[in-house]
């Protein structure tokens, strides 16, 4: 029997082939999510290169937040790298929520990106 860290890491990988396939070169705005924080990258696997970063622990968001862990500091995180993203030139973007499902901190940060302008 595999453990869960084993499936959450099969599930990681069959995701990011999906994304691979349909992306056509786009940039991928890949979320990591921890306990205390969340995490939010988007970045062009062509080159290898992140084009714009943000997290609950930034400066500009840390004093501004209660908590780093909950649907409202995803929604500021979502919004900060869209703009981010938007400073580098980025319009469009594939949506990589790796092992996670698409439900509370990961779908705040979705929705929030793309009121910020981003399309995926």
């Amino acid at each position: 029997m595999k453990t869960s860290k084993q499936l959450q890491e099969r599930r990681k990988n069959r995701i990011r082939s999906r994304l691979r396939r349909k992306s056509s070169d786009q940039p991928r705005l890949s979320v990591f999510r921890s306990g205390k924080h969340i995490y939010a990258q988007v970045i062009d696997d062509s080159r290898g290169v992140t084009l714009a970063a943000a997290s609950s622990i930034d400066g500009s968001l840390k004093e501004k937040l209660k908590n780093g862990a909950d649907k409202a500091a995803a929604a500021e995180v979502g919004k900060l790298v869209a703009e981010r993203a938007k400073a580098a030139g980025v319009k469009e973007v594939v949506f990589d929520r790796g092992s996670y499902l698409f439900h509370g901190r990961v779908k705040a940060l979705a929705d929030a990106a793309r009121e910020g302008g981003l399309a995926f």
